[in-house]
């Protein structure tokens, strides 16, 4: 058996990841600030781990103000006991402590956004810290990781399934497989550069990765709730981290769709009120209206146009009317094409 590299961290969790049975404990990060020198911030996991079997992270508060992951994540440590387990779930519902307890995007720390910081870094800020340990000591024994995002307070998504699209074809063959087992009614694959995200360190150290969009704008939906629920147990059992009869629902058929380059997105260019022209869900084409920007400050002044770069169906939807330069106002999908 090859030697086990010590992987340099300054996290120390409580939880013994080896240990079989249910275990719940903090990973400490050393935090000294003026209020608290020899503080630490407590990083919640949970470990349940039954013999033999595959290891699965299941994680969800990589940004703190997606909560459809956070409960479903809640209700599985809640539900699990050892006897449902074969092999081992690591279950991290708020990875990214600061910004989770903060109900932000990002830390209010550092302002990290833990989803374009992987790899990390040992001895950087709290979030380059904890990307660092959930990178390089979480993910390099994982066989699959499930991190289930939602479109935060800011965006409004289809309820999907997602991955990052790797060279490797068996790769892609299988994340389509478990996109298809998880069940939403969307699964989209992203063809766009994922330096930083967690899909990135999924590749870098092997294991499959499997993602949400669980609708999103702040607020915690009954459908996206149970689409997400159902679908993370469902691919817990297919992948075998579950008891053979332990109980699914079927989910529904999956529409597999790609989102790719800058065409796919529509930005603002002004800043002030936008009305949006199309809903979540709606075909549309090329050069489509697809919101007037409003200028309260000069009422009279005509609105701008933010048009469609290309046909598709529209995926996501910015929440909150006021908008500044720069801020995603839609994106599209298109179909997969095998």
């Amino acid at each position: 058996m090859a030697k086990k590299t010590k992987v340099e961290t300054r996290i120390s969790s409580e939880v013994d990841l080896e240990k079989n049975g249910k275990q719940q404990g903090v990973l400490r990060l050393p935090h000294s600030v003026h209020r608290s020198a020899y503080g630490w911030i407590g990083i919640p996991v949970v470990c349940i781990k039954n013999g033999e079997g595959p290891t699965v992270l299941v994680m969800s508060g990589n940004h703190g103000d997606e909560y459809e992951g956070q409960v479903t994540v809640i209700k599985l440590i809640r539900e699990l006991k050892p006897k449902d387990v074969r092999g081992r779930l690591i279950l991290l519902p708020m990875a990214n402590y600061p910004a989770a307890k903060a109900g932000m995007r990002t830390s209010p720390i550092d302002q990290g956004n833990m989803n374009r910081t992987f790899p990390g870094d040992p001895h950087g800020t709290p979030t380059k810290a904890i990307a660092h340990y959930i990178e390089c000591v979480l993910l390099a024994m994982c066989d699959y990781v499930i991190d289930l995002h939602s479109g935060g307070s800011s965006l409004m998504i289809l309820v999907s399934s997602l991955f990052k699209k790797s060279h490797d074809d068996k790769r892609t063959a299988r994340s389509i497989e478990l996109m298809r087992v998880f069940g939403a009614p969307v699964g989209f694959i992203d063809l766009k550069d994922s330096s930083g995200t967690m899909s990135a360190a999924a590749l870098r150290q092997g294991p499959i990765h499997l993602s949400t969009e669980l609708g999103g704008g702040g607020t915690v939906t009954v459908e996206a709730l149970r689409i997400a629920e159902e679908g993370t147990r469902r691919v817990l059992k297919h992948v075998g981290a579950l008891r053979p009869n332990y109980p699914v629902k079927p989910g529904v058929e999956t529409r597999v769709v790609t989102v790719g380059g800058p065409d796919y997105y529509v930005h603002a260019f002004d800043q002030g009120l936008c009305e949006p022209l199309v809903e979540l869900g709606d075909e549309v084409k090329k050069g489509q209206p697809a919101a007037l920007i409003h200028f309260p400050e000069a009422p009279a002044r005509e609105p701008v146009t933010a048009r469609f770069g290309r046909a598709g169906l529209v995926l996501c939807k910015r929440m909150g009317g006021r908008v500044e330069i720069g801020d995603c106002l839609f994106h599209l999908a298109t179909d997969y094409k095998v």
